[in-house]
C-alpha cells in the first residue's frame, strides 16, 4: 500500500524535540497515521484477497495481518472484512447511489468506502473514527471522493437493510436449485453471525452441560449457545468435555453409531468428526493432507483425551494396508453451505470451482469405495449447497458401483429426504438459530 504524501502540518513532534513535521536537520517526516489505520489496511488486503484473487478469507488472514502487532488488531481487521462481505451488495448499492460515475469494482476508493461505511452502519464505529482511519489508505484525488461520498451517505441518515442482499449470481444459482424460500432464508441466515454449537464427548451429560452453559440442545450430545461467546473461557473447555462443531456437521459421524471396529476419517482436519468417532469407541485413522490443520486436530485430541492415528497424506495416493469396517468421507468441497460463518464463499464459489471440487470428490469417493469391507458402511458428506457435490455425486457413484447400495437414513434427523439421504438448508430450524447446509448419504457395500 502507498503511504499518503508527506505534509509539514500533519507530522508528530520528533522524539528528540524537533519542530512538528520535521526533524532537527529540517528534513520532512512521514505523517503519523491515526491509531487503527493499520487494521483497516489489513481489512482491505483481506477483501482484495477474497474478491480479486479468490482466496478463502481464513487462508488470507495470516499474510494480510502479518504487520499488525497483536490479536485484537487482527481480530478487528477480520471482523471488518467479514462484515463487509456479509453486506457487500448493499454497501455497493449505497456507494453507487452517491457517485456520478460508477467506481470500478477493484478501485481502492470503493474498497475504502466499503470498510468505512460498514463500520458505521453495521459495527457501531463513530463516523469520525471510521473515515479518519481509512483516508490515509487512499492517495490523491480519490481521497476527496471517498470523504465526500462517505459524508453524503452518513449524513443522509440512510441505514443498511435489516436483511442483506445476496450476490446476484449466488441468488440465481440457489433459486434454480432450491427455490425462492431457500434464497430468502439464506439472506436471513447471513444477517448475523450464527450461534455457537458444541458437541459433547459424553452425550449422556447433555442436560447437565446445557444447564451449566445456559444453552439449548437440539440433539443428544449437543449444546447451542448464542454467538459471541469466548470459547476458551467457557466451562468445560480445559477439561475437554466438548468441542465446537455445527449441529449439521455432527450428523455424518452420528450415522455410524457406536464403535464397531476400524474407521477411516478421510479429509479429517480440523477434527470434529474424528473426536466424535473416537468418543463413540471406534478405532480411528484420520487422514488429511494439510499438516497445519492436522496439528489443530492433534491439539484437540490431546485436550479432549481422545486417541486416533493421524496420517498426513494425499488421498489420491494413499491407501490403507487392509480393508476397514467403516469410512467417513468428509469430502473437500466448495463449502457454500457454511456461508453463515464464512461469507467469503458467496463470492469465491463459481461454477468452475464447483466442477473442480466435484471432480476431486469423484476421485476420492472411487478410491475410498475399494477400502471398505463387504457389509461395511460408508458415509459421504459435503458442507455444500450445490447438488453437483451432493445428490448428483451419489447418483453417479451408485450407477457406477453395483456393489454399493444406499442405506436409507431414518429417524428424527433434520433434512431427511424421500430417498433416505440428508439435505440441510437455511430454511430449517429457523426459530432455533438454523444450521449449516450439508448433504449426507449413508452407503453400504454389499456382502
Amino acid at each position: 500500500m502507498t503511504r499518503p504524501p508527506q505534509s509539514p502540518t500533519r507530522g508528530r513532534p520528533d522524539r528528540r524535540g524537533g519542530p512538528k513535521g520535521e526533524d532537527r536537520r529540517g528534513r520532512q517526516q512521514r505523517p503519523t497515521e491515526p491509531l487503527g489505520t493499520a487494521s483497516r489496511r489489513a481489512a482491505i488486503r483481506l477483501l482484495d484477497a477474497v474478491l480479486r484473487r479468490g482466496e478463502p478469507l481464513e487462508a488470507a488472514l495470516a499474510s494480510a495481518t502479518r504487520a499488525l502487532p497483536g490479536g485484537p488488531d487482527r481480530g478487528l481487521a477480520h471482523a471488518i472484512a467479514a462484515e463487509t462481505l456479509r453486506r457487500l451488495p448493499d454497501l455497493d448499492a449505497l456507494i453507487d447511489s452517491a457517485t456520478k460515475q460508477r467506481l470500478p469494482d477493484d478501485a481502492k476508493a470503493r474498497f475504502a468506502l466499503r470498510i468505512a461505511l460498514v463500520q458505521v452502519l453495521a459495527l457501531g464505529t463513530p463516523p469520525h473514527a471510521a473515515i479518519s482511519t481509512v483516508l490515509p489508505l487512499v492517495d490523491g484525488g480519490p481521497r476527496k471522493l471517498v470523504h465526500g461520498v462517505f459524508s453524503t451517505i452518513t449524513k443522509s441518515g440512510v441505514l443498511l437493510p435489516e436483511i442483506p442482499a445476496l450476490p446476484d449470481t449466488t441468488e440465481a444459482r440457489w433459486e434454480e436449485n432450491w427455490g425462492e424460500e431457500m434464497v430468502e432464508a439464506a439472506a436471513h441466515a447471513i444477517a448475523a453471525p450464527p450461534p455457537l454449537d458444541l458437541t459433547l464427548a459424553d452425550p449422556s451429560a447433555t442436560g447437565e452441560w446445557a444447564e451449566k452453559l445456559g444453552g439449548i440442545s437440539l440433539l443428544p450430545g449437543h449444546v447451542r449457545l448464542p454467538s459471541g461467546n469466548a470459547v476458551m473461557e467457557l466451562q468445560g473447555f480445559d477439561e475437554g468435555a466438548w468441542w465446537v462443531q455445527d449441529v449439521a456437521a455432527s450428523i455424518p459421524a452420528r450415522l455410524l453409531g457406536e464403535g464397531k471396529g476400524h474407521v477411516l476419517d478421510l479429509c479429517a482436519a480440523p477434527g470434529g468428526k474424528t473426536l466424535q468417532l473416537a468418543a463413540a469407541g471406534w478405532t480411528v485413522t484420520a487422514i488429511d493432507q494439510s499438516e497445519s490443520r492436522l496439528a489443530r486436530l492433534a491439539e484437540n485430541l490431546e485436550r479432549t483425551n481422545q486417541s486416533a492415528e493421524v496420517v498426513t497424506a494425499d488421498l489420491r495416493e494413499w491407501s490403507p494396508k487392509q480393508p476397514v469396517d467403516a469410512i467417513l468421507v468428509d469430502a473437500p468441497c466448495s463449502a457454500s453451505g457454511i456461508f453463515r460463518r464464512h461469507p467469503d464463499v458467496l463470492y469465491r464459489v463459481r461454477p468452475a470451482i464447483i466442477a473442480e471440487m466435484a471432480a476431486l470428490q469423484r476421485v476420492i469417493l472411487a478410491r475410498a469405495a475399494d477400502w471398505l469391507k463387504p457389509g461395511g458402511t460408508l458415509v459421504y458428506a459435503t458442507c455444500s449447497l450445490e447438488p453437483e457435490e451432493g445428490e448428483r455425486q451419489i447418483a453417479a457413484f451408485l450407477a457406477e458401483r453395483p456393489d454399493y447400495a444406499l442405506s436409507p437414513i431414518a429417524g428424527e434427523w433434520p433434512g431427511i429426504t424421500e430417498e433416505g439421504t440428508i439435505r440441510t438448508l437455511p430454511t430449517m430450524l429457523a426459530k432455533e438459530g438454523r444450521l449449516d447446509g450439508f448433504f449426507i448419504a449413508r452407503l453400504q457395500r454389499k456382502g
